[in-house]
């Protein structure tokens, strides 16, 4: 899988992607709206599980690099939401897109940039016929992100995190649409 944008090149993932992305997961900022840093044993899993689903679906998330320079920003695609998580939001939508970039690359345009080809990719590739898209509710940041992208908030299918405790403070979700636009 590789997709190119102006400035960047969103590919599968490759072993040399371990040490940044641990990187990036392990940064405390970067993950202030999820429960914890990963780990660089997590990280190993999580790009695991990722190259898997890639396998079997065709897609999933993937890395994110400049293309000017090859350097690794993060990571950003589409991927099927779990059966627990799906079944916590309206609609039971089978899909998002997400994204997590290094913040030295913050507020430079490059998330909107690659989720929009990610989404050109789901609908004119995939023909999915809708995209989601969920986050803490104090992560305003990625909702801007996806009011950029052209995805709208539907109040009605926010959800409490069923993979987080009643009462943990990042349990409250939002949940951002975007339909595709070639089917009626």
């Amino acid at each position: 899988m590789r997709l190119e944008t102006e400035r960047l090149i969103l590919r599968s993932w490759e072993s040399r992607d371990h040490a940044p992305l641990a990187t990036v997961l392990g940064d405390p900022e970067v993950r202030r709206f999820y429960p914890t840093v990963a780990t660089p044993e997590q990280t190993k899993a999580q790009l695991d599980f990722s190259i898997e689903r890639q396998a079997a679906a065709g897609f999933h998330f993937g890395a994110a690099e400049l293309k000017s320079t090859g350097q690794f920003v993060g990571l950003i695609g589409l991927g099927y939401i779990s059966d627990e998580t799906r079944a916590a939001i309206r609609g039971q939508p089978p899909v998002e897109i997400g994204w997590q970039f290094g913040k030295a690359f913050w507020g430079s345009g490059l998330a909107p940039e690659g989720a929009r080809a990610w989404l050109d990719y789901g609908f004119a590739v995939l023909n999915l016929p809708e995209i989601v898209a969920f986050t803490f509710a104090g992560n305003l940041p990625s909702q801007r992100v996806m009011e950029k992208i052209g995805m709208v908030r539907d109040a009605d299918a926010d959800f409490e995190h069923p993979r987080l405790a009643p009462g943990h403070p990042l349990r409250s979700h939002v949940v951002y649409r975007i339909a595709n636009p070639s089917i009626g």
